[in-house]
């Protein structure tokens, strides 16, 4: 139910040329039979997770294992499209995304594990401002972003996202705020982790899919508002740990 409510949602806004943040131009999907070894180590570790994580909630069939890494290569093509060249000696500013697209992982275990139902999704998704902000990979090295942005090497979620998330933690829980000031490091810091991997590892499944959902329905900030709602849920724990 869930994937067919984003996945019409997501067309219909993608018809729609006010709704329509970034152009995606015109890509055609490969064909080629896509091997786990033509990914990275740290992407095909990911993929070797999601298969097992996804075997677990009974959502994906024995041949997963390939329909991931078509789909994992085909994001990389289809997003290259829209990258700009920039030299720098910064791990985070090579020709490929650093980290594993949790994201795309999570649409395709949304998806039951229907490579061209999820490549079709992510394309469409891709035009959307929310894709910005769920979608971490969707913004590495782009074009949509000014040059000085892109070179500094860091997300918009970090500045945009993790900024407001502190400047909330402040108003309304400062106590939680306080305990972070003391403990030496900052609330974005894990807010950042949180957010890169789409709460895998932190939330159950159905969480998981609550937040995509959320921030896709009802817009990024709620990105920040689900941040929030973690802090005050985990208050008395992070106090009584800070006493600790």
């Amino acid at each position: 139910v869930l994937a067919e409510l984003i996945e019409k949602f997501v067309s219909h806004l993608s018809e729609s040329r006010t709704d329509c943040y970034f152009s995606t131009g015109s890509y055609k999907v490969m064909d080629a039979d896509v091997q786990k070894e033509n990914l990275s180590s740290v992407q095909q570790l990911g993929v070797e997770m999601t298969v097992r994580y996804g075997k677990y909630l009974n959502l994906l069939k024995e041949d997963a294992e390939s329909g991931l890494c078509f789909v994992l290569m085909n994001c990389e093509e289809f997003l290259k499209q829209q990258q700009r060249t920039v030299a720098s000696s910064l791990c985070c500013l090579q020709e490929h995304y650093p980290g594993y697209d949790w994201f795309a992982s999570s649409i395709f275990l949304i998806m039951s594990g229907d490579r061209e139902k999820t490549l079709m999704f992510l394309q469409q998704f891709s035009c959307l401002l929310v894709s910005a902000f769920l979608w971490l990979p969707r913004l590495h090295l782009s074009m949509h972003l000014p040059v000085t942005t892109v070179e500094y090497g860091i997300h918009p979620v970090y500045f945009c996202s993790a900024h407001y998330i502190e400047m909330l933690l402040k108003s309304e829980l400062p106590l939680v705020c306080s305990a972070f000031h003391m403990s030496g490091f900052t609330p974005s810091q894990i807010c950042l982790q949180w957010i890169t991997q789409c709460f895998w590892n932190y939330m159950d499944w159905s969480e998981i899919c609550h937040y995509i959902a959320i921030c896709i329905f009802l817009g990024p900030d709620y990105q920040i508002y689900m941040c929030i709602s973690v802090f005050r849920h985990l208050q008395q724990d992070i106090l009584k740990h800070t006493e600790a």
